[in-house]
């Protein structure tokens, strides 16, 4: 989509019942990068849908949520460099339900 833009969220939660709650929150909108560390391709819309579903989650003053705007999701090609594990890039795929 030409309106979208590429995110990379990350989250730091103190407690293990909202950190499960946050990261089932984030495979409805992105891909699962690593502990905590989500890539999204996300429309305005989508973006706000995100926010208002993490402010409803998160425990101001003691949990911490990361929205990282990289660009628009059609010009940005990230370079990703991996110590340690391999990391493989996710690829964008249509699914039919």
């Amino acid at each position: 989509m030409k309106d979208e833009r590429t995110y990379i969220v990350t989250y730091d939660i103190a407690d293990a019942r909202r950190w499960r709650s946050v990261f089932k929150t984030m495979n409805g909108f992105g891909e699962w990068l690593q502990l905590s560390v989500f890539q999204c391709r996300l429309s305005r819309r989508r973006r706000e849908e995100l926010e208002t579903r993490l402010r409803e989650l998160v425990k101001k003053g003691e949990d911490h949520v990361l929205l990282i705007d990289v660009g628009p999701a059609d010009r940005t090609a990230l370079v990703v460099e991996s110590i340690g594990k391999t990391f493989t890039a996710i690829e964008r795929q249509a699914v039919v339900i």
